[in-house]
């Protein structure tokens, strides 16, 4: 079951292994990233950030859909985090069982707009988000699962 859909451009850190994994009694924690995947570096780091007791499952976003789809993490309490607001897009179009994103943060770029305090986004970030919100997707901004949830309509 899908316990939390997140975007974090950081990936496997304090906030998400520790405050996130526990508010939503997540046993796996699903990286879906087509960089990370292929980078043995970075997941040797998200190996060694991961809780004890929690499996740490690293996919590239196609094959995240497929086994999320088949029904194989089905037995697990699963945390699903993602590096872009377009690739939360990308799950949430292709898993029916998504029914909210969380935005914890991403990165500043150039040509981005600051929509709170840890989220930057730019034109086809703001077109996904749209498009996330008229499929019925609920959409909030929120770091720490102990804050109070925003909806992205109150500040886009």
């Amino acid at each position: 079951m899908i316990k939390l859909c997140r975007v974090d451009h950081r990936l496997l850190h304090g906030q998400v292994a520790f405050s996130w994994t526990n508010a939503v009694q997540a046993d796996c924690i699903l990286v879906a990233s087509d960089s990370v995947v292929n980078d043995e570096m970075w997941k040797t780091t998200l190996k060694l950030g991961k809780p004890a007791g929690v499996k740490l499952v690293i996919k590239s976003i196609a094959d995240s859909i497929q086994a999320i789809n088949s029904g194989v993490t089905d037995k697990y309490n699963l945390l699903i985090v993602v590096q872009t607001i377009h690739d939360a897009y990308r799950l949430s179009k292709e898993i029916p069982t998504i029914r909210s994103i969380n935005l914890g943060g991403s990165k500043k770029q150039e040509g981005y707009r600051q929509i709170s305090k840890a989220i930057f986004v730019g034109e086809q970030d703001e077109k996904d988000i749209q498009a996330m919100l008229n499929s019925g997707l609920e959409v909030e901004i929120r770091q720490l699962a102990s804050e109070s949830s925003v909806s992205v309509q109150n500040v886009l």
